[in-house]
């Protein structure tokens, strides 16, 4: 149960979370004035706090509370996130030290500021700049669900006469306003030093639980009662190699992903921290296992039945803690899953507001220095709470797929982004019809998929042989098929230009 105790343990470490968030300013101190310090912690983060760091932007909400609710609602197709961590680190071991070599020496801070350049088009740099900020606003939704979740349990064991509801609302008005402080003036500094304790914390958790779990047997009796979740059902063969293969190439699209890359010290601690990422997999799947745990355990299941259906799911990992950890520790592992949704939630915040300073913003109108760190630190802010408005589009229970819509938004710059780290000659009108069919094909499936009503999937029945599968896998093979053809179309147009002026590469200020 959660009772005093808890709330003391709960309310010490938020202390501790919120004085390490301030007291970053003066760690490894830099000119905050600059919006290289304040966004990539002045590129100057080692392998153990890029190991941190990162994590911090896997271990969110989607971890704690949507997949273990996935799970708890679908069965075993949502196991994907196991399998899709292991296959992203080998991408971001191939791609991101290319990426970090070409952005120290050319001096980028966001995957936009390479994308302008490879391709020489301002246009197509805004237009992946306005994606990404777009994309991040669901995930930053998931964030405030997870957070939700976690302090609606809280208050729901506690006897304040209040409604839960009202209660966890004004309490996640006072965090957001703390970490939007705190960002404001620590920067990625403040994230992350929070990201240490918030992931200690976090490994602490699972491991108590899956020790309690395994060592009263109640893996079989899950399973037992919930048999069909230890088997895929063949239909969603297909939607469950296209969620793993397409959610693996995401993750690293994503600005705060690109961000974090950007803050290390060189190339060796980012292979390296990269090489020890996997170790989040373990905790992964852990977590995922409580959506099936909880149907072992009674008196956390009847507490999950207490709330309507649509939000039954978010209090499956809550619901586990509280009746299988001692009081103290259950305060402690509340604390990491919602400092697990504040900190990813800084970092991408962080990143979104980067991209509008400096290319959006950035490129209509030449901008100072402190000008352009100045409209980030608000953009922070700001996109923070529009995030918000994401909540209320998707049943929480599904909550998973508001960051997988944000992945069907991503993915479109994939071409961009990877194809552009090796090949020099993709058209750029073509990059950008390709970005923008895919967009709005991955929406109007989207809106198909729903029947036009609240999403509560991202999978659509294909064609035979196919079945189900993700939209996002769709929409991204629509958009390089349109880039390629496009591109091959491009060349062949430059190559028979009558003169040789009309052949050299148009710089941006062209497009």
């Amino acid at each position: 149960m959660f009772d005093a105790v808890s709330w003391l343990v709960f309310l010490t470490f938020f202390a501790i979370f919120v004085f390490i968030g301030f007291a970053a300013v003066v760690w490894r101190r830099g000119n905050l004035g600059h919006i290289n310090e304040w966004a990539l912690a002045g590129r100057r983060l080692g392998t153990w706090l890029m190991f941190f760091l990162v994590g911090a932007d896997l271990y969110t909400a989607y971890t704690f509370i949507a997949i273990p609710s996935s799970v708890f609602a679908k069965g075993a197709i949502y196991f994907y996130a196991v399998p899709y961590v292991t296959l992203t680190f080998g991408i971001a071991m191939l791609a991101m030290p290319r990426i970090w070599s070409i952005s120290h020496k050319k001096g980028y801070l966001t995957a936009s500021d390479f994308i302008r350049d490879r391709h020489q088009s301002r246009s197509l740099g805004v237009i992946v700049a306005v994606t990404g900020i777009v994309a991040l606003l669901p995930y930053i939704a998931l964030q405030i669900v997870g957070m939700q979740a976690v302090l609606t349990a809280m208050f729901s064991q506690t006897s304040t006469g209040l409604a839960p509801s009202s209660l966890s609302d004004i309490a996640l008005l006072i965090a957001f306003v703390i970490l939007a402080a705190f960002t404001y003036v620590s920067g990625l500094r403040g994230a992350t030093l929070t990201a240490v304790l918030k992931d200690a914390i976090v490994f602490i958790t699972v491991i108590a639980v899956i020790v309690v779990v395994a060592t009263a047997g109640d893996f079989s009796k899950a399973f037992t009662a919930k048999a069909a979740f230890a088997t895929l059902p063949t239909k969603f063969e297909n939607a469950y190699l296209s969620l793993f293969v397409m959610s693996a190439l995401a993750l690293y699209l994503y600005p705060h992903a690109i961000n974090g890359v950007q803050s290390a010290t060189g190339v060796k601690p980012l292979r390296r921290s990269t090489a020890l990422l996997p170790l989040y997999g373990i905790g992964l799947a852990g977590l995922a296992l409580f959506g099936v745990i909880v149907y072992a355990l009674p008196s956390a299941l009847a507490y999950v039945h207490t709330f309507p259906t649509s939000t039954q799911g978010t209090q499956v990992v809550p619901g586990v803690i509280l009746f299988t950890l001692p009081d103290w520790l259950a305060g402690l592992a509340f604390l990491g899953i919602f400092i697990g949704g504040l900190v990813p939630a800084a970092i991408m915040a962080m990143s979104q507001a980067t991209l509008l300073a400096r290319n959006v913003i950035g490129e209509a109108t030449k901008l100072k220095p402190e000008t352009e760190l100045r409209i980030a630190k608000y953009g922070s802010i700001l996109f923070k709470f529009l995030a918000l408005g994401f909540v209320f589009v998707v049943p929480a229970t599904y909550a998973v797929q508001l960051q997988l819509f944000g992945g069907v938004l991503i993915l479109q710059i994939l071409p961009s982004l990877f194809f552009g780290l090796f090949r020099y000659r993709l058209g750029k009108y073509s990059l950008i019809a390709g970005l923008v069919a895919g967009v709005s094909y991955g929406l109007y499936l989207m809106e198909y998929a729903n029947n036009f009503t609240s999403w509560t999937t991202t999978l659509y029945v294909a064609s035979q042989p196919f079945g189900y599968l993700y939209i996002g896998l769709t929409a991204l093979l629509t958009n390089i098929v349109i880039v390629v053809v496009g591109s091959l179309i491009e060349n062949r147009l430059v190559h028979r230009a009558p003169t040789p002026a009309a052949t050299a590469p148009p710089s941006p200020s062209q497009d």
